[in-house]
């Protein structure tokens, strides 16, 4: 690469190049608070990757998973990677701003990462800030300079490992396509470990029934790129701890809740079961009974099948047969 003049080097890069080294870190019994530095690097990441279209960052579960993965990386005293409080704190270094979906700038720490992303509308950096980042050699600095002052002894393992790691290996696992143990340990109790999860969750389930419900047949996916289809557990979460994609289904609203309630199952050949329970006005197109028997559509590859064992807990369970 080409050696910048300093003649091109922007004006602001000096300025913050001194503040990146000089943040705020809370002190700790384990010494300084890491979360700062590691969240800066997680978010120059998103634009090492183009993932910023504009200076909005939203909260979601690949970005806490950046996150995680860059702590686990970086950090080797006994702090916890918790997202939510560099998100808040970092904007008294006058650069970073998080703006609620209500208007008005944040004011309190909220360490629950699903009450984040609810009260939150996106975080954004300064103008002048936003323009450095958007310049690779200015980030490429600042990135630098971030890892050296901050990380020296583990910046190396690092930049090594980064090309991979947490969200890949997370996929696989969800996908039911590794055989391997999941290289960062699963954490039940981890709320942001089961924010990432989940939302993973709700994302591949429509996405290998290709955004079709599996008893319908809707297809649906609007202009802005959302799916209208439901990543629906069969065995509910909360008992099972279990979003691996063998134990969800594609499901438009509607029969999502019908299955939740019982209302509608599937039994072992794969085919739809409706409650006897119900009475229906036949004459409508949409009555559930006209399912009966149905067989499902299912994802390509059999790795991706609902879990028959899950099914046959949900027809003993929930299903009002």
């Amino acid at each position: 690469m080409k050696k910048r003049s300093s003649a091109s080097i922007p004006s602001a890069l000096p300025s913050y190049l001194k503040r990146f080294i000089k943040l705020r870190q809370g002190v700790t019994k384990y010494g300084k608070a890491p979360h700062k530095p590691v969240l800066l690097l997680t978010l120059i990441e998103l634009f090492e990757k183009a993932e910023l279209t504009a200076n909005k960052v939203y909260i979601s579960p690949e970005l806490v998973a950046q996150f995680k993965e860059a702590f686990a990386l970086l950090v080797r005293t006994a702090h916890t990677s918790d997202f939510s409080l560099p998100f808040y704190h970092l904007a008294a270094e006058g650069f970073w701003h998080v703006k609620t979906k209500l208007g008005p700038p944040l004011q309190v720490h909220i360490r629950s990462i699903h009450t984040l992303s609810e009260v939150v509308d996106f975080g954004y950096f300064s103008d002048e800030l936003y323009q450095l980042l958007l310049d690779s050699e200015s980030r490429s600095i600042l990135k630098t300079a971030l890892l050296d002052h901050y990380f020296p002894d583990t910046k190396a393992e690092y930049v090594k490992t980064k090309q991979g790691g947490y969200i890949q290996n997370l996929q696989s696992y969800l996908l039911n396509e590794s055989p391997a143990s999941y290289t960062l340990a699963l954490n039940e109790t981890d709320e942001e470990e089961q924010f990432i999860r989940g939302g993973m969750f709700k994302k591949l389930v429509p996405q290998v029934y290709n955004h079709t419900c599996c008893i319908s047949g809707m297809r649906l996916v609007s202009n802005h790129g959302f799916s209208m289809i439901d990543a629906c557990h069969i065995v509910p979460f909360s008992l099972s701890k279990d979003d691996k994609i063998n134990n969800g289904l594609a499901l438009c609203p509607n029969l999502h809740r019908d299955f939740d309630r019982g209302l509608i199952s599937v039994d072992e050949k794969l085919k739809v079961l409706v409650s006897d329970a119900i009475a229906e006005d036949l004459t409508n197109a949409y009555a559930l009974l006209h399912l009966k028997g149905k067989p499902l559509s299912l994802p390509f590859g059999a790795k991706h099948y609902p879990n028959t064992s899950n099914l046959a807990w949900h027809r003993e369970h929930v299903f009002k047969g």
